[in-house]
């Protein structure tokens, strides 16, 4: 069939197509067909669309590149130099100062194999000294002070506590002793803090190797690790592999080291308010709050992510999700807590409550010299005052978060940390190790994300709405 169709016109549409027939124009006037302009990609219907941070370009360029961007500066070799040398000298302080033989035997260790990881930066080619310093500072801060001190049964006593409670709650339902006498018979952990002392009941301490694997602080570790490579891979711009080096430099920290060689309590801790930050911010409802209920039934000092990730999730995509979220913690917490708070009330209140805010008639070991510590060394009338202090430094941290909701993970861990830090400096009872979870909060995040500031999605209008194709002009 031959086509009268004068080349370049376009073709008329009918009844049966749908669409107006457009008048033919005389053949002398037909001007040269206009390319239609490309559609902008849109989202698929039906799946829901990250928010577009405020502040981003329709181009924009690789993640770090910015001239001072997390990636770019952890890459510097003056900054592995001056990281090994602080890490060196804090080390090197523990056999001068600390009192315990725990922290002694670490600081003997980790201090060599801090100055020699300077040394392999300062010698090695850029390409394998990150690496193989990561390595050296591994082995020697973490896995040889820790292999020493378990294989020869030595820990902190928060470790003896959870196995034991661990214990307890296998026997005789309750991991918490109704009696406490000394200061180690008292538990200020929630009831889920006792799973990580099950391998020990259940491996007992025979052989080395149940000595080693039946150890709460190779558990302790393992969840802290697990969960920050969760939150790694979901905060990561791009899907690349360099996920080791950075926890591999983060682990070997004295921030974490020591607190994974010694007892490492806290760390599980840290990795679940990590990742249910980073699982808030990506819409995963369920899964952020079933991490909270677990981050809510290991210590009370972790209820204040709560609110934080749930108000993160209603910022970012409304009230249903948060709430879903929000009901799902809570839930899932009270069916842990709950039994253990019905039955013994008294004895949850004596020993996760009173013991760690110093109202015992036998304090806590926690003697760090910070603010509130030292105000409560004042008798009756500065302990109160460190009280007050907190509550006040809780409360304008409550205004915050309700005054400013946070918007992305980093906006939400900053917030989680400065709460925590007020928490942690003003509470008449703390440690400096304390201070490593808002410490990682701030850091983790930031290093995931490849960006230092947490920029603000658009308005919630504009992320649902799918992109318009520019109308090209009509010719006269």
């Amino acid at each position: 069939m031959v086509s009268t169709r004068t080349p370049g016109q376009p073709r008329s549409r009918g009844r049966l197509t749908g669409r107006r027939s457009a008048p033919a124009a005389a053949p002398a006037a037909a001007a040269p067909a206009q390319p239609r302009p490309a559609r902008r990609p849109g989202p698929r219907r039906g799946t829901r669309v990250f928010p577009r941070q405020r502040g981003d370009h329709d181009h924009p360029g690789p993640a770090g590149s910015e001239p001072l961007s997390p990636a770019r500066l952890a890459a510097m070799r003056r900054v592995h130099l001056l990281g090994c040398a602080v890490a060196a000298i804090w080390a090197a302080a523990f056999p001068l100062v600390s009192d315990l033989p725990n922290q002694r035997l670490w600081g003997t260790v980790a201090a060599p194999a801090y100055l020699l990881a300077g040394l392999i930066c300062l010698t090695l080619p850029r390409r394998l000294a990150a690496r193989a310093a990561a390595a050296v500072a591994v082995l020697g801060a973490v896995l040889l002070p820790l292999a020493l001190l378990a294989l020869h049964g030595r820990h902190q006593s928060e470790v003896m506590v959870v196995e034991r409670s661990a214990r307890l709650l296998l026997h005789t339902g309750s991991p918490y002793l109704p009696h406490p006498v000394v200061v180690t018979d008292y538990n200020p952990y929630l009831p889920a803090m006792a799973v990580f002392g099950l391998p020990r009941t259940v491996l007992g301490s025979a052989n080395p190797l149940t000595l080693v694997l039946g150890d709460a602080r190779i558990w302790f570790a393992l969840t802290f690790l697990g969960c920050l490579l969760a939150c790694w891979r979901l905060l990561r711009p791009t899907r690349d592999r360099g996920t080791l080096l950075p926890l591999a430099v983060l682990t070997a920290s004295p921030l974490i080291a020591l607190a994974l060689v010694v007892g490492g309590v806290d760390l599980p801790l840290i990795g679940v308010c990590c990742l249910a930050m980073a699982l808030a911010e990506r819409d995963r409802t369920l899964a952020t709050g079933l991490v909270l209920a677990l981050a809510c039934s290991l210590k009370w000092t972790a209820w204040p992510a709560l609110p934080v990730a749930v108000l993160l999730i209603w910022r970012l995509y409304g009230r249903r999700p948060a709430t879903r979220a929000a009901l799902t913690a809570v839930g899932a917490a009270l069916v842990v807590v709950l039994p253990v708070a019905l039955t013994e009330p008294a004895v949850l209140r004596e020993q996760v409550v009173r013991f760690p805010l110093g109202l015992t008639a036998i304090h806590t070991p926690a003697g760090s010299p910070l603010p509130g510590k030292v105000l409560a060394g004042f008798g009756p009338t500065g302990h109160t005052v460190s009280l007050a202090l907190l509550t006040m430094g809780g409360a304008a941290v409550a205004i915050w978060l309700l005054a400013r909701p946070p918007v992305s993970a980093i906006a939400a861990a900053d917030l989680l940390a400065a709460g925590l830090a007020i928490a942690f400096t003003l509470a008449p009872a703390g440690r400096f190790g304390y201070l490593a979870l808002p410490a990682v909060l701030v850091i983790w995040p930031r290093l995931a994300a490849r960006r230092w500031t947490a920029r603000q999605p658009v308005p919630a209008p504009c992320l649902l709405s799918r992109p318009t194709t520019p109308v090209a002009p009509v010719r006269a």
